[in-house]
């Protein structure tokens, strides 16, 4: 992204145009924005389908800076970790040092990057323990000894396996022990760096820069420990991710990068298949000028007072699109055999033939815990015998 000052302050105040984007595209497929994290040009959005909401938990989000010897975040790492049905996932964007002769920072980096995520909650494991990470960004691996005309002949002919040999990245998982246990699709498209701007022509200025693979994605499962030094390690079982796709886009012509795409299927056998909360729409009545929710939570859920619950229109883009909501506390009415209610002032209600849902929302978990099915809010005034008006459900 720009890390124009004028850039970073307009997204302060407003949303980021990329968010926006996002979701505006990705909210009619009933997906919706669960966590961001941002760091002057690095920016990691992470999407979710509506009904994995409650099973999906942010632990937290975080920035690690490695330019200007860690105070500056023109490079290093944004980090997303969260907890998928009871799996835990890190999800790291980065932007490592550019240049063929850097290659031994980048790597530090890399480094520097992986031992930073570390966790104040006691009850997250260390991040080399997590089911699954994610990694990729612009990590500026470069191709080493192959001159320009060698490299940009190979990718014309499409010989990419001629390149692979050469390619840093490569070279670098061979020697190290921990960058071996990442794995990446096979490179079966151009390098993706650099182009001329609104072109597909690779650098034509006066640096004529050699083409490179610098934009990846890499992934780690996470490994059972050896039952012995001859069995290799496997990944975790019930646990298993393969990819799909592994593809660059040459339409796109605004940056001197070309963008990478990864689609991946993961299979997971749930550690955790019951929400904390179970939102009952229908109980849903109207007596008074409000409407009444009915909800249960588990033993274990860490209930505050600083919980509420929203209703939303279906095609909802963010938490935050709430139409009204409501603290749980403050409009309680009655606990009772674990079944608890609270109301919605009807007037904050629209008239609408639209759908509806309600999210739980906890504040100690900063997720959603609890998702209703859709349901329609069908309110008329009726006058009762004593001639008073009421709203009706």
């Amino acid at each position: 992204m720009s890390c124009g000052i004028m850039s970073l302050l307009s997204d302060t105040a407003f949303e980021d145009p990329w968010s926006s984007f996002f979701m505006d595209v990705l909210s009619p497929l009933s997906f919706i924005k669960v966590s961001s994290v941002r760091m002057q040009g690095l920016l990691l959005l992470v999407f979710a389908k509506c009904q994995h909401l409650p099973f999906i938990q942010i632990l937290c989000a975080k920035s690690t800076p490695t330019g200007l010897f860690g105070f500056w975040g023109n490079k290093g790492g944004v980090n997303i970790c969260l907890r998928l049905y009871g799996y835990y996932v890190s999800i790291i964007n980065c932007h490592l040092p550019p240049h063929l002769a850097n290659n031994d920072q980048r790597l530090e980096h890399f480094d520097w990057i992986l031992e930073m995520q570390n966790f104040e909650e006691p009850d997250i494991p260390n991040i080399l323990d997590h089911d699954l990470i994610v990694w990729f960004g612009d990590m500026n691996f470069r191709i080493e000894d192959f001159g320009l005309h060698f490299v940009r002949e190979a990718v014309k002919s499409q010989s990419y396996s001629d390149l692979w040999e050469k390619d840093q990245l490569s070279i670098a998982k061979r020697c190290n022990t921990l960058l071996r246990e990442f794995q990446e699709g096979p490179l079966l498209f151009p390098p993706t760096y650099k182009f001329d701007k609104n072109s597909n022509s690779y650098d034509t200025s006066e640096k004529k820069r050699k083409p490179a693979w610098t934009d990846r994605i890499l992934w780690r499962l996470k490994r059972q420990p050896h039952t012995d030094s001859c069995t290799p390690r496997l990944p975790a079982p019930g646990f298993s991710l393969s990819l799909r796709s592994y593809v660059s886009h040459m339409m796109y012509t605004i940056s001197d990068h070309k963008p990478v795409t990864g689609t991946f299927d993961l299979e997971l056998k749930p550690l955790v298949s019951v929400p904390l909360i179970t939102l009952k729409p229908e109980a849903l009545w109207a007596v008074e000028n409000a409407m009444l929710i009915n909800y249960s939570l588990t033993q274990d859920f860490p209930s505050s007072p600083w919980d509420w619950i929203g209703l939303y229109k279906v095609g909802l883009r963010h938490i935050n699109d709430y139409v009204s909501y409501v603290w749980v506390r403050d409009n309680q009415v009655s606990i009772s055999d674990g079944l608890n209610q609270v109301y919605i002032n009807m007037s904050d209600i629209p008239e609408t033939e639209d759908q509806f849902l309600l999210c739980y929302y906890s504040n100690s978990l900063r997720s959603v815990v609890g998702i209703s099915n859709p349901f329609k809010i069908h309110a008329f005034l009726e006058e009762d015998p004593l001639g008073e008006v009421q709203p009706q459900m």
